[in-house]
């Protein structure tokens, strides 16, 4: 796949994904944010605000505030960086794989916006449950981190189970 194909495919995934995501968190901060939210379904999804210092599940959340920006900043934002050239780059890459690096990439990058001008922070207002069983809360961003890494897990199994041809002497 020639590097402007690979572009043309990222492009669309990237700013989709960016801009659902940015509009979704404006519309929590707008309408959730000082709220209790608002549970659905008999509770299995609920909205509600949340201002997230830490990574997943708020890891991280209790580190000094320097060390967070490295990790969170600084840190991400070279990952990210690698993840964009290497989606660039590298050539045996399926549009599969390009797809779901776009889909991390993106997921990174709207939440990396957000720690850069929320305060180290980043908006999250979605949870699932059932019971006493719950989500920690995420966005549309997670969402798109969490499905680009499954589908590259998916095609790393699928690529494992075809077992090479050896030719026979």
């Amino acid at each position: 796949m020639t590097r402007l194909k690979r572009i043309l495919l990222m492009a669309p995934v990237i700013f989709s994904c960016v801009g659902c995501d940015r509009i979704t968190k404006a519309v929590a901060r707008e309408y959730l944010a000082g709220s209790s939210g608002q549970s659905f379904w008999g509770d299995l999804f609920r909205l509600q605000y949340a201002e997230n210092p830490g990574a997943f599940l708020g890891m991280g959340a209790g580190l000094p505030e320097t060390a967070r920006f490295w990790a969170f900043i600084i840190a991400v934002g070279t990952v990210l960086l690698g993840v964009l050239v290497w989606t660039l780059s590298y050539r045996s890459l399926s549009p599969v794989g390009v797809v779901a690096l776009s889909l991390v990439l993106a997921g990174g990058l709207s939440n990396f916006y957000d720690r850069v001008f929320n305060g180290g922070t980043v908006v999250d207002f979605l949870n699932l449950g059932l019971g006493g069983l719950r989500t920690g809360g995420f966005n549309v961003a997670d969402v798109a981190i969490t499905t680009g890494v499954t589908l590259l897990l998916i095609g790393e199994l699928i690529r494992g189970r075809k077992e090479p041809e050896h030719e026979k002497e």
